[in-house]
């Protein structure tokens, strides 16, 4: 018994059920985790990000691989970092992949991802909960999906095409806000067409599905990890709308989902409300073309879309500024680290009932 609470870090203890399942609490019984050392002021750009990344290869060399996955319109690389483990290579390992910025003017989407890989990697070998997740799981974190559209402050990559409605899946349907245009005659740029009298809008695109260089890398990834086995879940972050988002946004689903994995998703849902300052609400409207729905087609896997921040600090929504960068990393960890210590259970369609141990101070209160 006490080998294995060595071992893994925390032990199941049944709380009071909610509904028809029974939630499971952890008690840590190994060194608590600690939290990177961020300012309110810390954001990174591409620049930042690659020296930052760059940083976690020469201070972690047996935990950290960097992938170049392929390159953005304007030729930035788009960077993975590859986080497990390497000297365990005794046994096959469950995989994640957990993205940001694919609108590139939502920075904390991008940054959340920096933070929960330096998390993972400064606690490593003293947390006893995150060495079991890098000794066996792969997580596979892309800070930055639209590099120029970060570099820019826009949404819309260097085409004016949004890269969150350019999959597979639905694609380029109105009833999904979008709208198929491309950039005309190889050189205008629309990003988006609005009425606001008619509170209508419509995003481009793109031409045709993955007609974007940096959806291309994105699928090749998603192949590539695929094709390794394990692949267990999916985030996909962005701002500003306080809540986890599941299949389906599309406004014509390709298939029903089944019961169990309808059960899987309403669970992940509930515990985020219950643990978490985020919400469960309606979102509101259909978009077609997004990364979670065609991961969820193409790989059936657990896929979540994680809206970080609110409506009132949302810059893009002219309510707000890019500030508060510490408290918002905070309200990321505790979902970050659910969906982790889960990753068998979402691996295999079972309702995810371990509790992550998380640090004091985690979650933090909300700033209203």
């Amino acid at each position: 018994m006490l080998v294995s609470l060595f071992f893994f870090g925390y032990i199941e203890q049944e709380k009071k059920p909610a509904g028809n399942e029974k939630i499971v609490s952890t008690v840590a019984i190994d060194h608590p985790s600690i939290l990177p050392n961020w300012r309110n002021d810390e954001y990174h750009d591409y620049e930042s990000m690659v020296e930052k990344i760059n940083s976690f290869n020469q201070k972690y060399p047996s935990l950290v691989d960097l992938i170049r996955i392929g390159k953005s319109v304007s030729g930035r690389d788009i960077w993975c970092i590859e986080i497990t483990n390497e000297k365990n290579i005794s046994q096959s390992k469950f995989s994640c992949l957990i993205d940001g910025c694919i609108h590139g003017n939502e920075w904390e989407a991008g940054e959340s991802c920096l933070y929960l890989a330096e998390y993972l990697l400064i606690n490593f070998g003293s947390n006893m909960s995150i060495t079991r997740i890098l000794n066996n799981s792969i997580v596979y974190i892309v800070p930055l999906v639209n590099p120029d559209g970060r570099m820019s402050n826009t949404r819309w990559n260097s085409d004016g095409i949004d890269l969150n409605r350019n999959f597979d899946i639905d694609f380029g349907r109105l009833r999904g806000h979008a709208l198929s245009l491309g950039k005309l005659f190889g050189v205008i740029k629309i990003p988006v067409i609005r009425f606001p009298r008619l509170g209508l809008w419509f995003t481009n695109c793109g031409r045709h599905p993955f007609s974007e260089p940096e959806t291309q890398a994105m699928r090749g990834l998603m192949k590539k990890i695929s094709s390794k086995g394990g692949f267990s879940f999916y985030v996909n972050c962005h701002t500003a709308m306080h809540m986890v988002i599941t299949p389906w946004s599309a406004f014509k689903p390709p298939f029903e989902i089944p019961s169990n994995e309808e059960n899987v998703f309403s669970y992940v849902k509930r515990w985020v409300t219950e643990n978490t300052e985020y919400e469960d609400k309606p979102m509101g409207y259909y978009a077609s073309g997004t990364a979670t729905d065609w991961c969820f087609k193409e790989f059936h896997i657990p896929t979540f879309t994680f809206e970080i921040l609110s409506r009132e600090y949302e810059p893009g929504s002219r309510q707000g500024k890019h500030d508060h960068l510490v408290h918002w990393m905070k309200t990321t960890l505790p979902v970050f680290m659910y969906l982790l210590v889960n990753i068998e259970n979402l691996h295999n369609w079972q309702i995810p009932t371990i509790q992550p141990c998380l640090p004091d101070g985690v979650p933090p209160a909300p700033l209203h």
